[in-house]
């Protein structure tokens, strides 16, 4: 998988639910990488779209990676559930494990991959 460059622009904030989350796809095939941002109020983490359990991605709808009240990240294909704060699996097959982070940034409203 190969990382999009620092500097590439994702979204404005204000393009993300909140709480919610929104997820991005670049390139395809082998270089295909896949990652999607988190917002609860003004705070935006992000991470990679890849489970820890088994490298799947977490969403079967597209940008549906919120448990149903929004409290947690959640993998639809294993139901493993993680802290939005951090990745950290507090439920599932991978327990213990965490979501891999990515860096941001944030400038006049909108984000991009650090």
């Amino acid at each position: 998988m190969t990382r999009p460059p620092a500097g590439t622009r994702l979204c404005l904030i204000d393009e993300i639910a909140d709480p919610g989350a929104k997820g991005f796809t670049f390139g395809a095939g082998r270089n295909r990488f896949e990652m999607f941002l988190v917002r609860r109020g003004e705070a935006i983490t992000a991470y990679e779209n890849a489970c820890p359990h088994q490298g799947a991605t977490l969403e079967t709808f597209t940008d549906q990676f919120l448990t149903l009240d929004r409290s947690e990240i959640v993998c639809s294909l294993h139901g493993a559930r993680f802290r939005i704060a951090d990745g950290l699996c507090t439920d599932g097959p991978c327990l213990g494990k965490a979501l891999t982070p990515l860096p941001i940034a944030i400038a006049d409203r909108a984000i991009f991959i650090a």
